[in-house]
């Protein structure tokens, strides 16, 4: 694209949003690299900088380019952290503010797709009608405007003025600097004001919710409209798309059927799941279409398990009791996407005598998402509540836009939204929004055709909540776990996620602290419709009469909003020896203290846990019984990869293998193929997914063909006992012919790749940076292991290069009565940086390939004795 030179006054550069956002941050960057000597003098320019609206803060780098960031005040703070992340990621920041504006339409084409980061949104064009709806209804201006408890706090705000004032400070000296092919030059990557921090903010907020439906509130369209939709005054045109766009690799299932069978099936019935109905049906055929309730519940329950997201999680803390030295200790495992705007980035934040905490950040966050202070540390696991309910509505048979209420009569409001295209048409689409909030025609994996009788309305009550930013700052000052639940308490800010947390006293905390609707179960028994009676005890999606004032969820006690559940109503588990998430509910968060008797919207109990589940209460169970935790343990915790799924099955699969008539086995395209090789590599292989296990891949392959073909119920000769919910269900299936096809497969697609069935895990695990390959290790979800790794098959030559997603921000966290009080190991498994170019771009990549860990500099004498310290002095004049 072409720059435009810095003294250009094009009308572009005159608009109201470059004089808001410049006028705002009135900056001239003080900028000073001072050598390693000089870091001492971090504070020292306190008095150099300007009071009142100035902004100030020092910026100290120590290995892998890390920042420490100290700064006086919360706007200081802010400035110094939206500078540091706008040098590190500012193609991936400018990208993301693109999309909350809604126009990557207008820079990057209508149908190319964006990276799915902060919506479900299928293609620019579909993100730009709901963001711009956003903006246009001024949804997060009228959150911002209400007062603290139930809007942001006074210090959030504040960082927020500063991270957008820091970002537009490095942006006006850097922009032509910018190294990073994603966006050099790019007229796109523009300042930003305060407010589209708080607009990122909000699609965060309502990922799982509003933002996992984009694209059914965007296509909702009354019967009779016909195909040309309601409300459109034009059709975008294709566009060519954005040059050097960083996106998640995503492949036709259809057209690659050797990428991951498991996710070839789910990818089928969803595409299934969301083909739109015929517009032009005979109007009896239209009025009297409806969901099948059976198809819809298992459409909700593959769409809302959290196992098949690319969002995820482990996190442990364990009690003085467990440890060496009597405090807490925590390993924090996210998983979390790899590119894209989801990417965690590395500080430590400071403000003498108010603030100390260090650790990761979802990009464009002014705190820390999750991290530790000196007093306790913390980590997030995306949970099962379901954050939605629908309302299905009876319609006016006279207007499909009008439905009742207690029998009375209201009508939906239209939201009419127009973006432009990149040749400069206009596109408009309508909106159809309730009392309960939009319009949907696909929930959750759920097709809900509007017809003329009924139509399904979406309630979401983190469209209500811009609180997320203050749980992270409100996490970071606490003092022990008994701060962290009364954080929780007051600002009732997470969405979609568990707590897990520790302290130094050794106390620990698991909590499913959500903002949830509070569909009790005898709300759904009282109010569901045949649809929500079998999707509510499938997935916890509950459908509810909307034609019943009675139906609408009502406030729990101490609850900072209306509708939602309050804090005490929650599951909690607290000083037990270990607490555990792996992504299920938090039924098991012990495993011999298990939390019932809450509602079905925050999960299942009594049912099969995941193997990573079941690997890590094995796992975690074992070390608090065993005591004497410290870091060491922790890290080899982290780094074992384990394969559950190989503990489980090999040894019956090496048995069954070499018990196969002449030792072959019928692939799934008839043939017989030669698997003799591989009994002796499945039983010989150590049942770990380290780069140097060597029969780890051909287990990996025959795993994901078994998993996706094995009849329901059938892969295991013990099933599921509730007594027993570690253990089983166990013993292989081999006698089901799945087995047979599933290792013949693998083998001869290894053969067919040249590779060998014993070949070493990091030779076709591998990503590439700066011309090397990097061997990965970990695994995919079905196989349990808690370093998750969900890599991309090669269909051209075979193996796994480049990952998807899996682990993140990694942390181990002890404390300690004598020197620095915490002591942390921290790992970044992508790097600082997305920009190919930086120094920072695969440094820690380079230590997570070899099992290695960054020993974290927290207290002041460990900043100051790193080796090549750089401090940046940066603020306003």
């Amino acid at each position: 694209m072409r720059r435009i030179p810095r003294g250009t006054t094009s009308a572009r550069r005159r608009s109201g949003l470059r004089r808001a956002a410049l006028a705002c941050a009135a900056l001239a960057l003080t900028v000073t690299a001072l050598p390693a000597a000089a870091a001492g003098r971090d504070t020292a320019s306190r008095g150099a900088h300007p009071s009142g609206d100035g902004m100030s803060a020092v910026i100290r780098y120590t290995e892998y380019g890390i920042p420490h960031i100290t700064a006086d005040d919360y706007p200081g703070l802010g400035f110094g952290t939206g500078w540091a992340q706008a040098a590190d990621q500012i193609c991936t920041l400018a990208d993301g503010f693109v999309t909350v504006r809604g126009e990557r339409s207008r820079w990057f084409g209508a149908e190319q797709k964006p990276d799915a980061s902060l919506s479900a949104a299928g293609t620019n064009l579909t993100s730009d009608l709901w963001f711009r709806g956003v903006r246009d209804a001024r949804t997060v201006e009228k959150l911002l405007a209400r007062p603290a408890p139930a809007g942001p706090s006074r210090e959030v705000r504040q960082l927020s003025r500063g991270w957008a004032a820091g970002y537009n400070a490095w942006l006006r000296d850097h922009r032509d600097e910018i190294t990073d092919p994603a966006c050099k030059g790019a007229d796109w990557v523009r300042p930003i004001t305060p407010l589209d921090v708080s607009r990122r903010g909000f699609a965060l907020s309502v990922l799982s919710g509003q933002g996992a439906a984009v694209n059914g509130i965007t296509a909702a369209t009354p019967p009779g409209a016909g195909s040309a939709r309601a409300g459109s005054e034009d059709a975008a045109r294709p566009g060519t798309g954005r040059t050097g766009q960083t996106a998640r690799t995503t492949q036709d299932p259809q057209k690659d059927q050797t990428q991951d069978p498991q996710k070839d099936q789910e990818a089928q019935k969803a595409q299934r799941a969301q083909k739109a109905p015929e517009a032009e049906a005979p109007r009896e055929a239209r009025a009297a279409r409806q969901p099948d309730p059976r198809e819809a519940a298992r459409a909700a329950r593959a769409a809302l398990d959290p196992q098949r997201s690319d969002m995820g999680s482990n996190a442990v803390a364990f009690g003085g009791s467990t440890t060496a030295n009597g405090s807490g200790a925590l390993i924090g495992n996210p998983h979390y996407p790899w590119s894209g705007g989801r990417r965690f980035w590395q500080s430590h934040q400071t403000i003498p005598g108010e603030l100390d905490a260090a650790g990761g950040s979802l990009l464009a966050s002014p705190t820390i998402s999750i991290g530790h202070n000196r007093n306790i540390a913390w980590s997030h696991t995306v949970a099962t509540g379901v954050p939605l309910t629908l309302h299905e509505l009876k319609l006016d048979p006279a207007d499909p836009t009008a439905y009742t209420v207690d029998g009375k009569t209201e009508r939906m409001r239209p939201r009419k939204v127009t973006v432009a295209d990149k040749s400069g048409r206009r596109v408009t689409r309508t909106q159809w929004w309730t009392r309960y909030g939009p319009v949907s025609t696909n929930v959750a994996g759920v097709e809900l055709p509007w017809t003329e009788r009924t139509a399904y309305a979406l309630a979401d009550p983190n469209a209500r909540n811009l609180r997320f930013t203050d749980a992270g700052l409100a996490f970071s000052k606490a003092r022990d776990v008994a701060g962290v639940r009364d954080a929780l308490r007051r600002v009732q800010g997470l969405p979609w996620v568990n707590t897990v947390a520790t302290d130094s006293g050794g106390h620990t905390l698991m909590a499913q602290s959500q903002v949830l609707p509070r569909v009790t179960d005898a709300l759904a028994e009282r109010c569901n419709t045949p649809l929500g009676q079998a999707t509510y005890p499938a997935a916890g999606l509950a459908v509810l009469d909307g034609s019943r004032g009675d139906c609408v969820p009502r406030t729990g006690p101490g609850a900072v909003q209306r509708g939602v559940f309050g804090p005490s109503e929650m599951p909690q588990l607290h000083d037990a020896p270990y607490v555990e998430n792996s992504n299920d509910s938090a039924w098991l968060s012990h495993a011999g203290r298990p939390l019932t008797g809450f509602p079905r919207i925050f999960g299942d109990t009594g049912t099969e846990r995941s193997m990573r589940t079941r690997g890590a209460l094995r796992d975690v169970s074992a070390m608090a019984r065993e005591g004497g935790i410290d870091q060491r343990a922790l890290r080899a915790q982290q780094f074992a990869n384990r394969a559950p799924a190989g503990e489980l099955a090999a040894d019956d699969a090496a048995t069954a293998c070499a018990k196969l008539p002449g030792g072959t086995a019928p692939g799934s395209d008839g043939r017989n193929v030669d698997v003799s090789a591989a009994c002796d590599v499945l039983r010989d292989w150590d049942r770990t997914l380290r780069t140097d296990s060597e029969g780890a891949l051909l287990f990996d392959r025959f795993w994901r063909h078994l998993t996706a073909s094995a009849p329901e119920g059938k892969l295991w000769r013990t099933p599921f006992d509730p007594e027993h919910p570690v253990s089983t269900p166990r013993d292989l299936n081999t006698g089901t012919p799945a087995f047979r096809t599933a290792l013949a497969d693998a083998v001869a697609e290894l053969d067919r790749y040249g590779i060998a069935p014993d070949a070493p895990l990091g030779r076709h695990q591998f990503v590439e940076r700066r011309g090397d390959r990097l061997p990965i290790p970990g695994g995919t979800e079905s196989l349990g292991v808690w370093n998750k790794t969900e890599p991309v098959w090669d269909t051209g030559h075979g193996g796994y290069r480049e990952v998807e997603a899996g682990s993140s921000y990694i942390q181990t966290v002890t404390f300690s009565g004598h020197g620095c009080p915490v002591r942390a190991g921290t790992l970044l498994t992508y790097s600082q940086s997305s920009d190919p170019t930086s120094a920072h771009h695969s440094d820690q990549t380079r230590l997570y390939s070899r099992g290695r860990m960054v020993q974290e500099r927290f207290c002041e004498q460990d900043i100051r004795s790193a080796p090549g310290l750089r401090t940046v002095h940066v603020g306003t004049r």
